[in-house]
């Protein structure tokens, strides 16, 4: 490893939080949309989503 210039690290971009927020973003759309098909569809049934929120219908 080496240190870097002052011009060096002005020319560094960071895009990183922007695609990693982007990528959680779609991952949650598609748990809740799995969910959520799965409630419509079948006529009983439970669902625990991450956080302790559990769903019942019957």
């Amino acid at each position: 490893m080496t240190l870097l210039t002052n011009a060096e690290m002005a020319n560094i971009k960071g895009g990183e939080p922007i695609t990693l927020a982007a990528v959680m973003t779609i991952l949650v759309i598609a748990i809740v949309t799995v969910i959520v098909y799965k409630l419509f569809t079948s006529n009983a049934g439970s669902t625990t989503i991450p956080g302790g929120f559990k769903f019942e219908w019957k």
